[in-house]
């Protein structure tokens, strides 16, 4: 299995990519389209916050009859929150897409993300989508990977291929997401493609189970976008032997796609807004699934953990104060807690007691662009991980002015 740290094309795959005018004051690609010329097998995992936008609540319907051809994105404007006439807004984008592209309505799926209770610049959007069809290429999918960025900094793409029964897969994913990012399935967007050919519960099974691991296990902010959406489209064309049952060919793919969630997840959260470090949380010897995954996203949760990591602050007491929260039980004094970072570990705890360390070493340790947080429960056998920023003063200058 090889990764690669770029959206890989695939056949039978386009994209386009436009700019709209939707970001105030801005030239910037804003608007994408992803082409599928074949049926494609979908699955998509959405926000579980109450008030969802009207393109989640269309996606949810349309992505119910199995079959996909294709996606509108946008971003600069969330369209949540915008009534019935935001439901206008995305169900007339939605037909624009379907009949310049010869498809039926329930075949196209929208998403968006930006400003939240802002009407969609509705005519602006509808003038764009035939000329995006007419633009559509294998070539274009980095111009996509753009176009859905908000205040990201850089695009979020990763590819991986694979054989399965002698025949080569590929998974190649992008996704957006910088702020508002707690997702429960922040404003987080994913698109992954593959040529696998996967029956369509087994691929909406194993997008499910990766999402548990990955971007349900990062947290920026701690807010739940009203947006979150990750979909995954399976056009079949590398004619593999079908995935029907949950097999050897099953697992091998399921473990690919973990591959491409959990480092488009690393991508997002190490791109949180003002944030000068990507954080991992590495929890061990849990007693339970659920408690270890819960335990890991607390801490990473946590804006005393994250303020503590930005100004290189080895204040570990933050952290069991996390967990002590987090709603499942633990045994602190079994517990060791360890850093990790630029190649140098240093262990803070042991069986649940404050050790005598070096501060200057610990310091060099959190200065470090990516940092571990080892977390020893030596109380069973299950472990999770889980990934985060910092929180620095930058965070507060964005979202001070976010509408700006």
């Amino acid at each position: 299995m090889k990764k690669y740290k770029e959206f890989i094309a695939i056949k039978d795959f386009t994209a386009s990519a436009i700019a709209c005018g939707i970001k105030k004051g801005s030239n910037k690609k804003d608007m994408c389209l992803i082409y599928s010329e074949k049926p494609a097998h979908a699955a998509g995992v959405f926000t579980r916050n109450t008030v969802k936008a009207a393109p989640v609540k269309l996606s949810m319907n349309n992505i119910s009859s199995g079959h996909i051809r294709a996606i509108l994105a946008n971003s600069g404007n969330a369209n949540a929150c915008t009534g019935e006439q935001g439901m206008d807004d995305a169900t007339s984008m939605i037909s624009i897409v379907s009949e310049a592209l010869g498809i039926r309505n329930t075949e196209v799926l929208a998403a968006s993300t930006g400003v939240i209770g802002v009407p969609l610049p509705i005519d602006r959007i509808i003038s764009k989508i035939n000329p995006m069809v007419e633009n559509l290429e294998a070539c274009k999918f980095k111009d996509a990977a753009e176009a859905i960025m908000t205040t990201d900094t850089f695009k979020k793409e990763v590819s991986v291929d694979f054989m399965l029964g002698g025949k080569k897969v590929t998974i190649s994913g992008m996704a957006k997401g910088s702020g508002m990012i707690h997702p429960d399935m922040g404003t987080m967007l994913s698109f992954i493609l593959t040529d696998a050919e996967i029956e369509n519960e087994l691929l909406k099974k194993a997008l499910i189970e990766c999402t548990d691991v990955s971007f349900n296990m990062i947290s920026v902010d701690g807010d739940t976008s009203t947006n979150d959406t990750a979909i995954i489209l399976a056009n079949g064309g590398a004619k593999n032997k079908p995935i029907t049952i949950e097999g050897p060919n099953y697992y091998i793919f399921k473990e690919a796609l973990k591959i491409v969630c959990i480092e488009l997840a690393m991508l997002i959260a190490k791109d949180g807004e003002g944030a000068s470090k990507l954080i991992e949380v590495n929890l061990t010897g849990g007693f339970s699934q659920d408690a270890s995954n819960k335990l890991a996203k607390a801490i990473i949760s946590s804006n005393l953990v994250k303020a503590a990591f930005f100004g290189n602050d080895a204040n570990w007491g933050r952290i069991i104060c996390a967990m002590g929260y987090s709603g499942k039980n633990f045994n602190a004094e079994k517990m060791d807690l360890i850093f990790e970072g630029g190649g140098k570990k240093i262990s803070l705890v042991e069986n649940g007691k404050g050790l005598s360390f070096d501060e200057a070493a610990a310091d060099e340790i959190l200065k470090n662009e990516t940092v571990t947080i080892h977390v020893r429960l030596n109380d069973g056998s299950f472990s999770a991980k889980a990934w985060g920023c910092d929180l620095s003063y930058d965070y507060v200058r964005i979202n001070g002015d976010y509408r700006s």
